[in-house]
């Protein structure tokens, strides 16, 4: 269970399988389950939870809307060196000003470089510290990076979720930003439909009496100009053509 077995053919393996989120002492329940919420959006699937004061908890299933296999295969620990065994990078999430000669960075700053070393085989992990102190001085000593995630200078209070939330996106992010899978594609209009529809509204801007067939000047060719500026799409079409023929009465169609 610590060491998942990135060669099983269930499914792709992912530099994201080699982060784990380690929280340390969470208090209330219902943080962990909306921290495997935000972990499961992302692609982050590695739970380590050192000595949680309760779990497993119903409030936290609740939380987790759907994410209750993040919660099933989570670690639970008596240590935070037992969370941290085997891994390279140990990054402390942290808000405020240690006097430690470790890099500090932003959690942009950061991914690509977590990212590259979990590409490279290395183990990483995310520390979060409690929801009313975050890290101690001691834990954060036990990593060797800090990330500080940038907030408003007057008040930088973010709870245990979203400052998972705000690294396991960036992370998902540097890896892999397409979403070019959430666009429409609509059918576009052939071109004999788009011809049809220039006839039909000519014939219907005749009978308007807005277009005069023996001096059109350049009307036609400015109303082509102006639509071929998009591309129609075929339901473009059908609904410019009926309202062509709810323009005319049936007699002078």
């Amino acid at each position: 269970m610590d060491k998942p077995d990135f060669t099983a053919p269930a499914r792709d393996f992912t530099p994201l399988d080699r982060i784990r989120v380690v929280l340390s002492h969470t208090s209330h329940p219902g943080n962990i389950g909306s921290v495997a919420r935000a972990m499961k959006t992302m692609g982050l699937s590695r739970l380590y939870l050192v000595n949680p004061k309760r779990f497993p908890d119903p409030e936290a299933t609740a939380l987790a809307s759907r994410a209750d296999d993040i919660l099933a295969a989570a670690v639970v620990v008596d240590s935070l060196d037992a969370a941290l065994e085997g891994c390279t990078q140990t990054v402390a999430t942290c808000p405020r000003v240690h006097e430690l000669s470790v890099p500090r960075h932003t959690p942009r700053a950061i991914a690509p470089l977590l990212l590259e070393r979990a590409t490279a085989g290395e183990e990483v992990a995310l520390l979060f510290g409690t929801e009313m102190s975050g890290l101690s001085n001691d834990e954060v000593r036990r990593c060797n990076r800090l990330v500080t995630i940038p907030t408003h200078p007057g008040y930088s209070s973010l709870n245990l979720a979203q400052a998972v939330q705000i690294l396991a996106y960036e992370l998902r992010c540097a890896i892999d930003d397409d979403i070019g899978h959430l666009e429409e594609r609509p059918e576009l209009a052939a071109h004999e439909d788009i011809e049809r529809f220039y006839v039909h509204l000519e014939s219907t801007l005749v009978g308007l009496r807005f277009l005069n067939p023996d001096n059109p000047k350049r009307l036609m060719p400015r109303l082509r100009r102006m639509f071929g500026r998009i591309q129609l799409e075929k339901l473009e079409v059908d609904i410019l053509r009926g309202v062509l023929n709810a323009a005319l009465p049936p007699e002078r169609r």
